[in-house]
């Protein structure tokens, strides 16, 4: 047994924790009221992790059982503007978060640019098996929006460097390095998604 906040769990040697780290771009004219039923929803179902709200959608990652993880996607995508939520997975042993927070923000991912929405213009997605066909091209700037610390890790071939520590900074990466009329085509990769978007 071990205690986790004010919840106790139950720990075999088979114990999952299912991370999910989710997002969705949507006008939520309603975000402040969406907080607190999410913050309750999440408590009585033992996810833990952090959830941010913005008029402009969700973003977050949390952590709980198969089930619990499963009952806040169908919850989150009851909700129409939501039902194209995007989520991946990975599995822990042990919780990688103590409390649960549900918070509210000016924006999902800080860029700092007034009036960018992806719901509005968006470029064109790319499937994981046509990604080095596009790259591969000459005519292609590959750019790395990860942040310094994830491009020392491992990046793509020929990608630039921005040399961010922090998404906010890449705006003024792009206004200093790119070129419009040069630069027709380019590929951005992240981590999660949620930054090219």
């Amino acid at each position: 047994m071990a205690i986790i906040g004010d919840s106790l769990h139950a720990f075999g040697d088979h114990m999952k924790i299912i991370v999910a780290a989710l997002y969705h771009f949507s006008t939520l004219d309603d975000y402040q009221l969406m907080r607190e039923p999410l913050q309750l929803f999440c408590v009585e179902h033992d996810i833990k992790g952090s959830l941010l709200l913005a008029h402009e959608g969700i973003n977050g990652t949390v952590a709980g059982s198969r089930e619990n993880i499963d009952a806040l996607l169908i919850h989150l995508r009851s909700d129409r503007r939501m039902q194209n939520l995007e989520h991946k997975e990975s599995v822990a042993s042990e919780w990688p978060f103590y409390r649960m927070k549900v918070k509210l923000k000016k924006e999902i991912v800080t860029l700092g640019v007034e009036g960018v929405s992806p719901t509005v213009c968006v470029g064109t997605y790319v499937e994981a098996k046509d990604w080095n066909a596009v790259i591969s091209d000459p005519d292609v700037l590959v750019l790395d929006t990860r942040n310094d610390y994830e491009y020392e890790i491992g990046t793509f071939k020929g990608a630039l460097d921005p040399n961010t520590t922090s998404f906010r900074q890449f705006p003024a990466y792009v206004q200093d390095h790119c070129d419009a009329g040069k630069h027709k085509k380019v590929a951005m990769f992240c981590t999660g998604g949620i930054r090219c978007e």
